[in-house]
Order: structure tokens, then sequence, then C-alpha cells
């Protein structure tokens, strides 16, 4: 028996699976939310350098 949580999820998004995947990635690794959000503007920084560059 499936459970809806799950399906929910493998009818996600792609962004929503991600995003999932990040959240489980920061809470199973005890990453405090201030570092963890810290550490996502780096990353949207360098996403974005990249995908101006792709322009």
């Amino acid at each position: 028996m499936s459970h809806p949580e799950s399906d929910a999820l493998a009818s996600a998004s792609d962004e929503v699976k991600l995003a999932v995947d990040l959240i489980y990635l920061f809470e199973t690794h005890g990453i405090a939310p201030n570092t963890a959000l810290a550490a996502l503007k780096i990353v949207e920084a360098d996403l974005m350098r990249k995908a101006n560059e792709q322009d």
C-alpha cells in the first residue's frame, strides 16, 4: 500500500522534489536554518551567474 505523501511527491515537479531533497539533507546533517539560508544565497548567486552566461 502506498502513502499519499509519496504519491504526491512522485507526481511533483522537479523543483519540489529537489526542495524536499535539500530539506532532508539539511535536517539529516543537523544544519542550522540560518546556515542553510546563507548557503542557499551563495548557491543562488552562483546559479544566477551560470544562467546569465548561458543567455
